[in-house]
């Protein structure tokens, strides 16, 4: 993948490990919320990704309070889970 056309997705704490090594061994560019810092809030992890252009995948049901859409599909996690 190019480097400017790829798909820059920002990962929320509730999303395995394993996914996000996954995206990014698959060519994403990837940045956790992890790696930054656990404990940030939605609103926070919202603005990083707005001033990003960042994609955030989360398991956190909350986001949708926060005014975000988000597509829940549980068998895509399935392939990542133990």
């Amino acid at each position: 993948m190019k480097s400017e056309s790829r798909l820059k997705l920002l990962i929320d704490i509730g999303v395995g490990k394993k996914v996000e090594t996954y995206l990014s061994e698959i060519g994403y560019d990837v940045l956790s919320v992890r790696s930054l810092n656990p404990h940030m809030r939605d609103v926070d992890i919202l603005d990083l990704a707005v001033k990003e252009k960042r994609l955030v995948i989360t398991m956190d049901k909350d986001f949708v309070r926060q005014g975000g859409l988000f597509i829940i599909q549980k068998n895509l996690m399935q392939a990542f889970c133990c």
